[in-house]
């Protein structure tokens, strides 16, 4: 993918991130209020939301500098990170299905590494 995709690719995850938490607040919020997991929701939401910015600032420094080497490994480890940190806690939230909680740090760890990534890039 190049790095216009990733624009749009942070887009679409940004604007999932809003409807998702709009979802939650309105739609779900009686069913994670009565299983107590609007907490857990709330946490899915801003990391998603947070990371799906970071893609979106990663691809605007790309497009501003398009020679950087190495970025693409964070771009996809911030979307796996998005995926299985945040969509596990979705999961949970949702259905209670508890064994997803030993796979999200996982998506954690994902995040770490996208992040600590940037030291490699270099322009």
């Amino acid at each position: 993918m190049n790095k216009h995709s990733w624009i749009t690719v942070a887009s679409l995850m940004l604007a999932l991130a809003v409807g998702i938490g709009a979802f939650g607040a309105h739609g779900l919020q009686p069913i994670l209020e009565a299983n107590g997991r609007l907490e857990t929701f709330e946490t899915a939401v801003k990391y998603h939301f947070y990371h799906a910015l970071g893609i979106l600032v990663l691809a605007i420094w790309n497009t501003l500098q398009p020679t950087l080497k190495n970025i693409k490994l964070s771009y996809w480890l911030l979307v796996i990170g998005i995926l299985i940190f945040s969509g596990s806690l979705y999961v949970l939230s949702i259905t209670g299905i508890t064994w997803l909680g030993a796979i999200t740090p996982l998506g954690g760890v994902a995040f770490i590494a996208g992040w600590l990534n940037l030291i490699r890039v270099k322009a």
